[in-house]
């Protein structure tokens, strides 16, 4: 049994089976919650299901529960937490994305969240009558008007010192009673753990959507981590690189740097994206993306992914220069043919990318778009199976470094 599953049966025997010296101190509705959380969601992968369940189990027991949140923070590149909203009724849980500097924002620092992170080990409040209290946190305005008479919050701790929030609001005369608190108290160890497995599994597949892609990260977690695995698939092969970035890291600041390659990457990335690519990797101051031939439309893609690139490009640039800043260049390669996808490196190091004589085609192209002066230069092989080359400007054929023959080529202009 992997050690996940043996910690948690510990868990639920000691949960299940312990007692105070008298018999009965579990209810039958206690046990069927706790056993169910422990032992029957191994097979639910999202933390929200969970949740909306276990709270929907609570409501059953007896405990009247009308609304629930779990606030965690996660690791992702554009959020700095999460918060899942249950509702009495509903079956579904409300997931919210909280982006960074949030916690920055006067409604966090005046919320009860703020206080459990700062240390509170429980916030409290009766939400009954209509006066407010002055240190009232405004949160609780809200919760009046859907009709709840308790708030709780409680920190849920993960290992090593993790820390996230659980809030459950009643909306009973009288609130919560003490064995409802009881039964919160009993279930939150188990559902510590059941959430700290479902929160990691999920960091895994971020980190690894934000590092290779979302589609290799899919072979990745399938079990495609040794060194020679792969696949020959075809594909739309596209190169990009800026033009004199050694000479303007040179030049310019640091953070000035950086913020133009992250402005470059936005502009070159999110029109791939949204028309199908996949980024493969950033290489200093490139990118390799690939638009797999199993969609047929994928070369029309591509060649929508450049012009919104092209124009994103465009309005950058004229944001650089209002700032005095030069223009950027830079150069495209594009070729089509098959590729291997799969890992490449040394034992205890891999990359998850594609490599082949179209991949070289393709970063030749790039190379040239320097010597003739166009932004965007593409293979004939890539346009004959694009149908566009009435829309291209046939540049002639060219000799590329490390290949027997010419190849045709054509300029794109962005315009289709």
């Amino acid at each position: 049994m992997p050690q996940a599953e043996v910690a948690m049966q510990s868990l639920s025997d000691a949960l299940l089976n312990s007692t105070d010296g008298s018999e009965g101190r579990w209810p039958v509705q206690r046990r069927h919650v706790l056993d169910w959380l422990v032992n029957e969601t191994r097979g639910e992968r999202y933390i929200d299901n969970i949740f909306v369940e276990m709270c929907m189990k609570l409501a059953e027991a007896g405990v009247p529960v009308a609304r629930a949140t779990l606030h965690f923070r996660i690791h992702h590149p554009q959020w700095i937490g999460a918060r899942i909203l249950w509702r009495k009724g509903l079956s579904e849980a409300e997931i919210d994305l909280y982006n960074y500097g949030t916690e920055d924002s006067s409604q966090y620092l005046n919320s009860p969240l703020y206080e459990i992170n700062n240390g509170a080990s429980e916030v409290r409040h009766s939400l009954e009558g209509s006066s407010r209290d002055g240190a009232e946190y405004a949160l609780y305005d809200d919760l009046r008007a859907e009709g709840i008479t308790e708030y709780i919050a409680w920190p849920l701790e993960h290992t090593l010192g993790k820390q996230h929030v659980i809030t459950f609001a009643s909306d009973r005369q009288g609130g919560f009673r003490p064995g409802d608190i009881e039964l919160f108290k009993d279930v939150l160890p188990a559902l510590s753990l059941v959430s700290e497995i479902r929160l990691k599994n999920r960091l895994a597949r971020t980190l690894l959507e934000t590092y290779v892609g979302p589609h290799a990260s899919e072979q990745i977690l399938a079990g495609a981590t040794t060194r020679g695995t792969g696949v020959t698939v075809g594909a739309a092969i596209l190169i990009c690189d800026l033009r004199d970035f050694t000479r303007l890291s040179d030049l310019w600041p640091r953070d000035d740097v950086i913020d133009l390659l992250n402005g470059y990457f936005d502009a070159m990335s999110e029109p791939i994206e949204r028309h199908g690519g996949e980024i493969l990797k950033f290489m200093g101051d490139g990118l390799l993306a690939i638009f797999p031939l199993s969609d047929p439309c994928a070369c029309s893609n591509l060649l929508g992914a450049i012009a919104e690139a092209q124009a994103a490009l465009a309005e950058l640039n004229e944001e650089n220069l209002r700032k005095g800043r030069e223009p950027l260049g830079y150069g495209i390669g594009v070729h089509v043919g098959d590729v291997m996808y799969g890992n490449i490196g040394s034992r205890k190091r891999l990359d998850f990318t594609v490599i082949g004589p179209a991949v070289n085609v393709a970063s030749r192209l790039e190379s040239l778009t320097k010597e003739l002066k166009r932004p965007v230069l593409l293979s004939r092989a890539f346009v004959e199976r694009a149908g566009c080359a009435a829309q291209l400007e046939s540049l002639g054929s060219h000799a590329l470094r490390g290949l027997d023959h010419p190849v045709d080529i054509f300029a794109f202009s962005g315009r289709r």
